[in-house]
């Protein structure tokens, strides 16, 4: 099974100067849900947003100029290739933008979560895509000043 999960606000911005552009109390408790256990796959630049490896999952950096090995780490030239290197395992594609771009004909379902706000200025944006190649599932709505909507789209068969 290949994920992809992602916060974008309502006009698709990902990120603003290198950060999430929001806090929202709440909004990241699924992809820890989600990701635990799991192998999680991100563009280098995420994953020196975050700086090390996620607790108890496997995290392999797509990247084509660093190498990143540790326990529980590991770096690939591609997402084909991290979702090569992790077999039969579940893997969430998490970020950013070119990843999500490549990820996207590979995956079988992607949890979105549509944050009710404009953000201004934002840099990097979730690519667009095909809804008609997908079945949406509207779930949880949570938030406190800034509301958010979790969609799970499942690629049709």
């Amino acid at each position: 099974m290949v994920g992809l999960i992602v916060a974008r606000s309502k006009n698709n911005v990902i990120g603003k100067n290198g950060m999430i552009p929001w806090r929202i109390k709440g909004e990241q408790k699924q992809f820890k849900e989600l990701t635990t256990g799991n192998v999680v796959v991100m563009g280098r630049k995420s994953y020196e947003e975050i700086g090390h490896p996620l607790p108890n999952r496997k995290t392999i950096v797509v990247s084509r100029t660093k190498k990143y090995e540790g326990e529980n780490l590991a770096t690939a030239a591609s997402v084909k290739e991290a979702i090569a290197m992790a077999g039969d395992e579940k893997v969430y594609i998490s970020g950013g933008y070119g990843l999500y771009k490549e990820a996207l004909p590979l995956v079988d379902v992607m949890y979105i979560t549509e944050v009710d706000t404009v953000v201004e200025d934002g840099d990097v944006f979730f690519p667009e895509f095909n809804a008609d190649d997908f079945e949406v599932e509207t779930g949880e709505t949570g938030g406190d000043e800034i509301k958010f909507t979790r969609m799970t789209y499942t690629r049709k068969k």
